[in-house]
């Protein structure tokens, strides 16, 4: 009876590891930028960022009630985007675009206190002190499986809409 324990123990250990690294080769993450180029063909997207680098996404289409549609379905050359997309190993695969308005979106400077998934929140400490709690887009809810509190500061990217402060996505300093 011990050698079946011992063996069954040994069995799920293995089993959570090799799905904890499976899940570790996908990775949730976001870039802003200007769409430089989109290639239909290659099903790819260049977003050129801020500070000038250039990242390709590729996407994919998503089977709707209408039918088969693109994730960059109406995104155009020039338009400010914000893509949200998985990444294993090196290929990045679009997940979902928003649009920038002009105005932009606010940003802030602040370290992750906690990450509560359940009521799509995540409590920070302010450069000032204080604390905050911003709501979580779908996209944004996703990136939090980065390990935030762990990442030091990190800079939020955020709407206010009906009095509340939705963050978007996050990016690391």
């Amino acid at each position: 009876m011990n050698l079946i324990n011992t063996s069954l123990r040994f069995g799920l250990i293995t089993a959570f590891f090799a799905c904890a690294a499976f899940a570790a080769d996908d990775v949730a993450g976001a870039v802003e930028g200007t769409v430089k180029t989109v290639d239909k063909a290659g099903k790819t997207v260049v977003v050129k960022t801020a500070d000038g680098t250039e990242q390709t996404v590729r996407y994919v289409g998503k089977k709707t009630a209408e039918g088969a549609k693109d994730t960059f379905d109406g995104v155009k050359e020039g338009d400010h985007v914000v893509v949200h997309y998985t990444e294993k190993g090196a290929v990045k695969t679009g997940t979902e675009v928003e649009h920038v308005s002009k105005d932009g979106w606010k940003s802030s400077v602040v370290a992750v206190k906690s990450v509560d998934k359940a009521a799509k929140t995540v409590t920070v400490k302010t450069a000032e002190g204080g604390e905050e709690t911003y709501h979580l887009t779908e996209a944004a809810g996703r990136e939090t499986g980065k390990g935030l509190e762990k990442t030091g500061k990190v800079t939020v990217h955020y709407t206010e809409e009906g009095g509340k402060k939705v963050v978007h996505f996050f990016s690391n300093n």
